[in-house]
């Protein structure tokens, strides 16, 4: 008897590739040409994860809407002239996330997905750049409600024909992992990213991209 299907989801920013000098610098830009007081990084790397729209309002709660518009305008404008310009020196990989990506797509059972705050031209951007093709679906936030809105891993699953307990999502920030829990999958938080991972309540933490492969077979043993 053939092994059921496994879906491994994946954040992107902060969890595949380190895009906290791309985010930071994006968003310096963006409030500078809305003659706004930059926010501190600190508060820039919190809202990593949300929709950009949702983003711009918790680091600009005071603003009206044509504000919080410019704002997330400025901030692609800044983002994509920046990818384009650096390449795959915009947003690059953590170490070992390319070779456990591969290690993992090398499983007959496992199909590989993202659910990312990203746009689609940004996530579609990234996975060029790096020629990451694994990934078998793509949930970006230009078709959902903002994280932690369960809505990507519904419809991560329910595009690969995948069962609950049969998904995992992998991310760095809270929304990431409330977002899993909401969809009631199992949730694997990484130290490396924007939120510490101590206080983010998933089922599992992993310290190196080398632990998540032994940590599946675990998970999925029965």
């Amino acid at each position: 008897m053939s092994s059921p299907l496994r879906l491994i989801l994946f954040d992107v920013d902060g969890t595949l590739a380190d895009s906290q000098g791309a985010i930071t610098g994006a968003m310096a830009e963006a409030f500078d040409g809305a003659a706004l007081p930059v926010p501190p990084r600190e508060a820039i790397l919190s809202i990593v994860g949300l929709s950009l729209p949702l983003a711009m309002q918790e680091l600009a709660p005071d603003q009206d809407a044509a504000t919080v518009d410019a704002l997330v305008e400025g901030y692609k404008s800044s983002y994509m002239l920046a990818r384009e310009a650096a390449g795959a020196g915009h947003s690059p990989l953590y170490p070992g996330a390319r070779e456990a990506l591969a290690e993992l797509n090398a499983v007959p059972e496992y199909l590989l997905g993202v659910a990312t705050g990203k746009s689609q031209r940004g996530v579609e951007a990234l996975i060029a750049a790096h020629g990451l093709e694994c990934f078998v679906t793509r949930q970006v936030a230009d078709h959902h409600p903002s994280k932690p809105h369960p809505s990507m891993v519904l419809a991560a699953m329910a595009e690969t024909g995948v069962e609950r307990g049969s998904t995992v999502m992998i991310g760095d920030t809270r929304f990431d992992i409330e977002m899993g829990k909401a969809a009631g999958v199992t949730t694997i938080a990484v130290p490396w990213g924007y939120h510490p991972a101590e206080t983010l309540g998933a089922d599992y933490l992993i310290r190196d991209f080398a632990e998540l492969r032994p940590l599946l077979a675990e998970i999925w043993k029965a």
